[in-house]
């Protein structure tokens, strides 16, 4: 990512579009900063660092917006106030444990998450590979619709820049899943709920972090995170100290270990999704977190990906603007809009958020499980195809793709060339079984089955 926390004109630019979004009047300061730093990128002497600073203090000294017409607690009581499905019995009911199709399902959500991942991870660049450069890149390529992994073109056509992953994530090139930290968190989550089960608190989360990630693995709002650990800081602290990042994707795909080992119980997937966003995210950067885990786990017992879809929105407080996004999603898909008129849409409603953003990348997973209906390659294609962070959205609806249709109704050319192998950066995980990983899931459903979790 393009983005360092250890940088004053990164932090201060990305507070000003953080203030902006959320309601406040930041015309001053933002006149002020490009006067200070003309152009993004451009080194910043001792001086101006500290001018900077001085920016981002005022910044967070600004006063709360009066005219702000959303409500967007980050409070855990507060929380529960706007969404009171979330309080009540805290236990994972256990719903799906007797689904003889339940291992299918659980394999189906590992192995599409990380197809997903893979099919997204090339062209992983929202500000390069927009929908129109994507398709015309698979047109060129003569890979349009598109059906399986990306292929690579020798040499790359001007005007076209795959990520240096291509080796090992495209079309032919694929012996087992790239390292990536959609997948690394996922696998965290997963040893989390072993380690602690329904105790889990955000304070073990941390430690995990410290521990098994390394720092240079994370990214935006979990690199600032992880630096205020290192300077002693704990949760929710960690989230807002100097994070500028706050709402953005990181904290979303996180979720899904929670809905597997929640499966069929949205409430419970979306508690320990919070407990999980804490560390690192407010607002609707937690709220991307608890929607994803209570969509995966909602699948498990959906009719469809629309009911899934629903289900997981009445988890996300409804005066949000996650909430709003995805009803507006929705309501596209209800009123039989095709699916480049809704993804047009989108971009429009909602491309003054930055590409890795949690409400337009939600809002881009939702219409490619919508317009994807049941399919699994059409849903991570179309996806993908949204543009935006494509790796992490091709992995959460490949995940919830992956559990509706069950592993065994996922084409091959999807799930051979992984070789049931997931490489990671986690201390002690890399060449992890996919197919182990969904048999521990299991057993951890079982064991939160009637426990308590702490938040």
């Amino acid at each position: 990512m393009p983005h360092d926390s250890a940088v004053w004109s990164d932090l201060v630019e990305n507070e000003i579009s953080q203030r902006a979004e959320t309601g406040y009047d930041v015309t001053d300061i933002a006149k002020r900063f490009r006067e200070l730093v003309p152009a993004s990128g451009a080194a910043i002497g001792t001086d101006t660092a500290a001018r900077l600073e001085g920016l981002y203090a005022e910044l967070e000294s600004l006063p709360e917006p009066t005219d702000w017409p959303y409500q967007e607690p980050t409070d855990w009581n507060d929380l529960v106030q706007a969404v009171p499905t979330l309080a009540g019995d805290r236990s994972y009911n256990g719903t799906a444990l007797g689904d003889p199709a339940l291992h299918d399902k659980v394999l189906g959500g590992w192995l599409g998450r990380v197809a997903g991942n893979m099919l997204g991870k090339p062209v992983e660049w929202g500000d390069h590979w927009t929908p129109e450069r994507l398709r015309s890149y698979l047109e060129l390529a003569g890979a349009w619709p598109l059906d399986d992994y990306f292929p690579v073109l020798d040499p790359v056509p001007a005007g076209y820049e795959l990520r240096d992953c291509w080796v090992d994530t495209t079309r032919g090139n694929i012996a087992g899943s790239s390292r990536d930290d959609d997948v690394d968190y996922t696998i965290l989550g997963l040893h989390l709920l072993e380690q602690h089960g329904a105790a889990l608190t955000s304070a073990a989360v941390a430690d995990s972090w410290l521990l098994l990630l390394p720092m240079h693995q994370t990214y935006t709002a979990e690199r600032v995170a992880y630096r205020n650990l290192a300077m002693g800081l704990r949760p929710p602290e960690t989230a807002t100290r100097r994070n500028p990042y706050r709402e953005w994707i990181g904290a979303q795909i996180r979720a899904d270990a929670f809905g597997y080992a929640c499966a069929g119980d949205p409430a419970a997937a979306a508690r320990f999704g919070y407990v999980d966003a804490a560390v690192s995210h407010v607002a609707n950067g937690i709220y991307g977190e608890m929607w994803a885990a209570a969509l995966v786990a909602a699948a498990f017992t959906a009719g469809s990906a629309r009911e899934a879809l629903e289900v997981s929105l009445g988890l996300v407080p409804t005066r949000s603007r996650l909430a709003e996004a995805l009803r507006d999603v929705l309501g596209m898909h209800a009123a039989g809009l095709e699916w480049d008129a809704a993804r047009q849409r989108i971009g429009r409603r909602y491309g003054r958020y930055g590409w890795v953003h949690t409400i337009n990348n939600a809002a881009v997973i939702a219409a490619g499980l919508l317009w994807g209906d049941g399919d699994f390659t059409q849903t991570i294609a179309l996806t993908v195809l949204g543009g935006l962070d494509t790796d992490s959205n091709g992995a959460t609806a490949g995940s919830v793709a992956g559990v509706l249709c069950g592993a065994a109704r996922i084409p091959t050319n999807w799930t051979e060339p992984l070789q049931d192998t997931l490489h990671s950066a986690l201390f002690g995980f890399d060449g992890s079984r996919i197919s182990a990983l969904a048999d521990r899931t299991i057993e951890v459903a079982r064991r939160l089955h009637q426990q308590q979790p702490a938040v």
